[in-house]
């Protein structure tokens, strides 16, 4: 049931014509426990569509009674009617709800730079038809509805003692760090404040959805946000919350790699022994962004000096002639130089398995990537026909 699986919430998705194919394309999220808790972070993109600008300021107080998303259009760099449409779906939402406008947050996806009458006129009504469908088994539906180029809807949901998490993401291509193009909505019935909501939210997408690097891109409506509903009446031990949220963000992110654009290979990019975590963060997105590397892996070709090659272009601690590398599961280089043969490595199976021993330190870090195809090519560059 996605976002619904925690107890106090309600969720729709209907389809109001954004999209051509006649699909579900605006969902709904409302809370109706007695926490109207919220937290969110956004695309560090500067370039951030209406949505944002308005959530970025809704959130401010921690206090969120619904979410209203809509596929089909980003609502991006369409100036002030753009704002306008933004501010009057938080304005209906809420005044259905009997909430403030204040208290609703709002994100879109879809194509930049397009919006008139007839989208805003589009997106009202689906929140209007939205709030009348609300149910508690609409979970569902809604991760339906935010779906653009996905071809799977993704959610997970956790259980803790007494309490829960349930989530759904959108998000299938342009995938880097400062979140990626998307869109997710996670629930919890667990008692929390603001700032524990803002803490555990940010700690989790730290580590799952910022090491998500499938292109190097950045969108400008991406948005992570966080409902705390209280329903459970439990308020857990803070670390054991964050563990099920990290829990959750992770599967979401492993879910959204799975389905970016065109890809043949997921590609997890293991860095071992760094002098610090932001070193073997630099260098797992150093790989996961050289183009070079991913086209060989499209090829199954495990050309592990296009690593080294990727990794020399960081300011990270470490040696170049003494670092290892793995390629599911085979050490093709120690030292810098070759080890086993590549024969021996089979890149056949769609899970790629890199490890990079930069024998400096102890910090790890991981970060999640695709390979570059033909398909990836093709997709985006009709995406707007």
């Amino acid at each position: 049931m996605s976002v619904t699986a925690p107890q106090g919430f309600e969720a729709a998705g209907v389809a109001v014509g954004l999209k051509s194919t006649g699909k579900p394309d605006v969902a709904v999220v409302v809370n109706r426990g007695p926490l109207k808790v919220g937290a969110a972070v956004f695309t560090s993109n500067r370039a951030k569509a209406n949505p944002i600008i308005w959530s970025q300021q809704a959130i401010q107080d921690g206090v969120v009674e619904a979410i209203v998303l809509n596929s089909g259009g980003a609502n991006c760099f369409t100036g002030t009617f753009g704002f306008q449409t933004t501010h009057q779906t938080a304005e209906k939402a809420a005044e259905l709800l009997g909430v403030s406008a204040g208290d609703v947050l709002v994100c879109s996806t879809g194509l930049i730079g397009t919006g008139d009458e007839v989208f805003r006129s589009k997106v009202l009504t689906g929140v209007e038809e939205g709030i009348a469908g609300l149910s508690a088994d609409g979970g569902d539906a809604a991760s339906f509805a935010i779906m653009t180029t996905d071809s799977v809807n993704k959610t997970a949901v956790f259980t803790g003692e007494g309490w829960s998490i349930g989530g759904m993401a959108k998000g299938a291509g342009m995938l880097a760090p400062g979140l990626a193009t998307m869109l997710v909505v996670v629930t919890t019935d667990a008692v929390l404040d603001a700032s524990e909501a803002d803490a555990a939210l940010r700690e989790a997408t730290r580590v799952s959805f910022d090491r998500l690097d499938s292109d190097g891109c950045m969108s400008t409506n991406d948005q992570v946000s966080l409902l705390v509903s209280g329903a459970s009446g439990v308020h857990p031990d803070a670390a054991a919350f964050a563990a099920g949220l990290t829990a959750v963000c992770s599967e979401l992110a492993r879910k959204l790699q799975g389905d970016a654009e065109g890809a043949s290979h997921d590609i997890t990019i293991e860095v071992r022994n760094a002098a610090a975590e932001a070193d073997a963060v630099e260098v797992g997105r150093s790989v996961a962004r050289n183009n070079l590397f991913k086209a060989a892996i499209f090829g199954n070709d495990p050309n592990w000096g296009r690593v080294l090659a990727a990794i020399g272009t960081t300011e990270a601690a470490f040696d170049p002639y003494d670092v290892d590398v793995w390629m599911n599961g085979v050490r093709v280089c120690t030292a810098g130089g070759p080890d086993r043969p590549r024969e021996e490595v089979d890149l056949a199976p769609r899970a790629t398995h890199l490890v990079i021993d930069l024998k400096v330190g102890t910090a790890t870090a991981t970060i999640l990537t695709n390979d570059l195809t033909h398909d990836y090519v093709h997709e985006n560059s009709a995406y707007a026909s």
